[in-house]
């Protein structure tokens, strides 16, 4: 599978695993978290509701945030089943094991990665 051998496998699978747990417990209406965070308007001073409205949209956005990231290390786990996990999305070459033990969830070799960066 893409150069990597079982045992890396296992150890890059475990990382996936722990990290889609640690965004699970964001969404657990039990689990202090992002929902936590939200503030509610009162009447006060315009300052004072720009600061609210502010803190709010931060809220949201570490919300969004966390779907996100959900859904790159469900996409990731996903791989790991089919097969095709370690492989780039878009030359097919094999992603390095190093750079997949930084980050697990990627998508591109570090190749694709940097022409993709470079042309935003």
């Amino acid at each position: 599978m893409n150069g990597l051998d079982q045992e890396q496998l296992a150890l890059l699978k475990s990382m996936l695993e722990q990290r889609r747990d640690a965004l699970s417990g964001a969404f657990d209406p039990d689990h202090p978290g992002v929902h936590d965070l939200a503030v509610e308007e009162v009447e006060t001073s315009p300052a004072d509701k720009a600061t609210v409205r502010l803190l709010n949209d931060l809220a949201q956005e570490a919300a969004d945030h966390n779907v996100a990231q959900m859904a790159v290390v469900r996409h990731a786990l996903s791989k790991i089943v089919d097969g095709s996990y370690g492989e780039c999305e878009e030359c097919g070459n094999p992603i390095g094991f190093s750079r997949l033990q930084a980050r697990p969830e990627a998508r591109l070799c570090i190749g694709c990665q940097t022409r993709a960066e470079k042309s935003r």
